[in-house]
């Protein structure tokens, strides 16, 4: 498609736009009495309308029923969370029985490193990627300390070459080669939180497991936002937040991917505890542990039903639209913001360095953009105008049009009011 950088021409793509009207469904914030743009969800997804009904029914159910909601509310506590493993499944690639939900990211990583990263005296090493999502340094720094490992010594990065902002699927799997028999697991983001950059996780668990290796990956920015294929791709163990493009409320509850293999393996470790335990012998109060035999026998606790409520309204809008929907209409409109910022720049003769991938199966609902000679007062001055985006040091922008609620008025709007940027700062 030849796109245009006018009003009219982004109008027409709403009104050819089936996901149009899941604009109404969320609730935006406003700014100046006006709705805001929004380009952060990324970091935190919008608020679906139909997520207070799911909290208010759960508010109902205590208020009346106390403990007996439990099992005899509207949709009972007691296996409450197991409502979100089919469409979760959906979003992932996995089957139902490879999904949890439970505690938050980081929370579950750690848990899911007890099982997954085995440690011999000849085989330690992880390999990550360079500059990985802070929480997933500090996670792999301090679990290592925690189980006697130098991580300054196990810890290997894969370097982007210099002058580049990605990294290379060939430096990839020669780092893979290069640490050999000492590589212990591959664990690093599908989706780098800076650049944006889909990493090849099908290729990457290949070669890793090949090689002898154990391959997780931190889903943070993938879930809800590209296509994930994590059963067929073998992944041994995923995990991921719910807070930023599956809608679910700030720091929630996050899903786990466990394989099927892995659900019968007592050979592993992991934390136990009573959600955990056989659910059909849980209320006998049995002393010694065993776990079910699926990706809920890493539960722990039970689940927090308020924070479940808003993540299971989010899925029912995910049910209704599907992922194949949703990513169609990614690739269209991050490739409008793409042309309307390289119009302007034309325009203004400016830069605006975009460090994503160009290619739409090496990026998913983001733009990260290096802003040449004007820094943080053109993300405050776009703050200040209603358009909500992320500042990412040192000098870089992230915009993420999310399918569900971002239009595509909405980015030739946003360009105006970056071409009016450059007459007031």
């Amino acid at each position: 498609m030849t796109f245009e950088n006018t009003l009219h021409f982004a109008k027409q793509l709403d009104l050819q736009d089936p996901l149009a009207n899941y604009k109404e469904v969320f609730n935006f914030p406003k700014v100046n009495g006006k709705s805001v743009i929004y380009f952060t969800g990324n970091s935190l997804g919008l608020q679906p309308k139909i997520a207070v009904d799911y909290v208010n029914e759960v508010m109902k159910d205590w208020a009346e029923l106390a403990v007996e909601g439990h099992f005899y509310a509207h949709k009972p506590w007691w296996d409450y969370h197991e409502r979100l493993c089919t469409p979760l499944a959906k979003v992932v690639g996995a089957l139902p029985s490879e999904i949890t939900v439970m505690n938050t990211l980081t929370v579950n990583l750690h848990l899911l490193l007890v099982s997954f990263y085995k440690p011999t005296t000849t085989r330690y090493k992880v390999i990550c990627e360079e500059k990985a999502f802070p929480s997933d340094q500090y996670l792999l720094q301090t679990h290592l300390a925690s189980v006697g490992i130098n991580p300054s010594k196990a810890i290997v990065e894969v370097k982007r070459r210099p002058g580049e902002h990605n990294l290379r699927l060939e430096d990839v799997l020669a780092t893979i080669d290069e640490v050999g028999d000492e590589l212990a697991l591959v664990f690093m983001g599908g989706i780098n939180y800076y650049t944006g950059q889909v990493l090849p996780m099908k290729e990457i668990t290949a070669y890793a497991q090949a090689k002898g290796a154990i391959v997780g990956w931190d889903l943070a920015h993938a879930a809800g936002n590209i296509a994930l294929d994590l059963h067929e791709w073998n992944v041994d163990f995923a995990a991921w937040c719910s807070y930023k493009y599956m809608n679910a409320g700030p720091g929630n509850a996050s899903g786990c991917f466990i394989h099927e293999r892995y659900h019968s393996d007592t050979s592993l470790n992991r934390i136990g505890g009573w959600w955990g335990h056989n659910k059909e012998r849980r209320f006998l109060m049995e002393q010694t542990f065993d776990p079910i035999t699926n990706a809920n026998g890493w539960q722990i606790s039970n689940p927090p039903i308020l924070s479940l409520a808003p993540y299971l309204a989010s899925l029912q809008l995910f049910e209704e639209v599907g992922m194949e929907a949703l990513i169609a209409k990614r690739d269209r409109i991050t490739a409008y913001l793409a042309f309307v910022l390289a119009d302007i720049a034309k325009q203004e003769n400016t830069t605006y360095e975009i460090i994503t991938p160009e290619q739409p199966e090496e990026r998913g609902s983001q733009l990260s953009v290096f802003l040449h000679g004007k820094g943080k007062n053109l993300f405050n001055y776009l703050m200040k105008n209603g358009v909500i985006v992320d500042w990412r040091e040192p000098n870089v922008v992230r915009l993420a049009p999310v399918p569900f609620y971002t239009s595509y008025e909405d980015i030739y709007n946003f360009g105006q009011i970056l071409i009016q940027s450059s007459k007031e700062i």
